[in-house]
């Protein structure tokens, strides 16, 4: 082994450059852990108005490192069967004061998984002493020494940072709805039949993305306006990670543009909403019988004789709540009462699992939220061309291509991913001193 070999080399040769220390710092390069995905075949601009962070963001620095260290002495002092500790037990155990354990339950973000994160951990001392070792020969003269060292740190500097990628994503916490399926539901807001038709192209670019995607989209709600466009609409989209990668789309979505039917070519602002409810394949929810009231009418739109003549339509109402859904789709009125099941139960899901989100980040909020039906969170500009996100201030030049549903949207959703596990990460390590890090 190289390391060994320098050994020798170092017992015999004895020199060393003056500065090795000053340069040492600059051999450890910077590798996103991320693994960005390579340029796709668009040849759209990109705009950012500022550089995104990343997990790798957090991974290069002082707080993260210290972090680790935390982990390993409660790894070592207490056991692999211990607790991990709280924030103020960690304070505690690298102040001056006496240790105290509360006794109270850790939190489940720094506890999972920690039984693979410490042989990690100490797989990457080892690899960052052997990287010190290795880098000690740059000070040597003999030049193929220092080409061979250079060779074997920039190996060695690769594994340490996947090493760090893989500690980080044992971290960071994964949604528990992640896996599961989803229903989405868009609905036209304000600006009259341009934001309708905007909602159709909304949905129209959805339905793509799942094809996209390889995911099922399954329309349960279609409510088209006798002027053009989609007033409401919504879908069951399953297949892998579907809520995982959608989840960020909930919310209001802004478009600027001249409409066709405006002749003095003003540009009209409209907005249109998408809400997205997680579709776990076992819902652990008990809906009463007694607290739903069922209405059958007939349906309306297109869809021959004998659609307008039976009562197939089926809307529930959850008087609890005051939650409704409703569902036409279908000729039968039973499959219409399944489908509109489907969503209540989707809709009193969410509204659980937002009330637990909501008391967990009371203290810290989150920036990217994950629906919140009020929240402005991307506009589309026509005269411009562009589409920005928001909440991570990225632009992405090509609306039609951004439209089409595929490579571009998808690269939107990336972006937001990264960045929204790059604040699980900070959020796990930091202290009130670097919450702004």
């Amino acid at each position: 082994m190289l390391v060994t070999a320098a050994r020798c080399v170092l017992c015999c040769s004895r020199r060393f450059s003056a500065n090795f220390w000053g340069k040492r710092e600059h051999a450890l390069g910077r590798v996103s852990v991320l693994g960005r995905r390579a340029s796709s075949n668009h040849t759209a601009s990109v705009s950012d108005t500022r550089r995104m962070p990343t997990v790798e963001t957090v991974t290069d620095s002082e707080h993260w490192a210290n972090y680790l260290r935390i982990l390993e002495t409660w790894w070592g002092e207490a056991g692999p069967t211990s607790k991990v500790p709280t924030s103020t037990e960690a304070k505690d155990s690298n102040g001056e004061g006496q240790r105290h354990h509360t006794g109270e339950r850790p939190d489940k973000r720094h506890s999972r998984g920690l039984h693979r994160v410490i042989p990690l951990v100490q797989e990457l001392r080892v690899k960052e002493n052997e990287l010190e070792e290795l880098q000690q020969l740059l000070g040597e003269e003999n030049e193929d020494l220092k080409a061979l060292a250079n060779t074997e740190i920039e190996s060695c500097q690769d594994v340490i940072n996947q090493l760090k990628h893989q500690i980080a994503y044992i971290l960071i916490e994964r949604g528990e709805d992640d896996d599961n399926d989803l229903i989405m539901e868009v609905t036209a807001g304000v600006g009259g039949q341009e934001a309708m038709l905007f909602t159709a192209e909304m949905f129209d670019m959805y339905q793509r993305y799942a094809s996209y995607k390889s995911w099922s989209f399954d329309i349960l709600e279609y409510c088209p306006s006798e002027i053009g466009g989609l007033r409401h609409a919504a879908a069951s989209i399953g297949g892998l990670y579907a809520y995982k990668h959608l989840k960020f789309e909930g919310g209001v979505h802004r478009v600027q543009r001249v409409p066709k039917t405006e002749k003095q070519g003003r540009i009209h602002t409209s907005t249109m909403t998408i809400a997205i409810l997680p579709q776990p394949s076992e819902i652990n929810l008990v809906i009463h019988p007694k607290d739903l009231r069922i209405e059958t009418k007939r349906a309306s739109g297109a869809g021959g004789q004998h659609v307008n003549t039976t009562d197939s339509a089926v809307r529930i109402v959850h008087i609890p709540t005051g939650v409704v859904s409703e569902c036409q789709q279908e000729r039968s009125q039973l499959k219409n009462k399944e489908k509109a099941m489907q969503v209540l139960r989707a809709k009193l899901y969410s509204m659980k699992l937002e009330e637990e989100t909501t008391k967990r980040y009371n203290a810290r909020k989150v920036q990217i939220g994950t629906r919140g039906r009020s929240e402005k969170i991307r506009t589309y500009n026509f005269p411009q061309d562009r589409v920005t996100d928001h909440r991570i201030g990225k632009s992405l030049h090509d609306i039609e291509g951004f439209l089409f549903g595929e490579e571009l949207l998808d690269e939107m959703i990336q972006s937001l991913s990264e960045f929204s596990d790059y604040e699980s990460l900070l959020e796990i390590i930091s202290e009130p001193s670097t919450e702004h890090m």
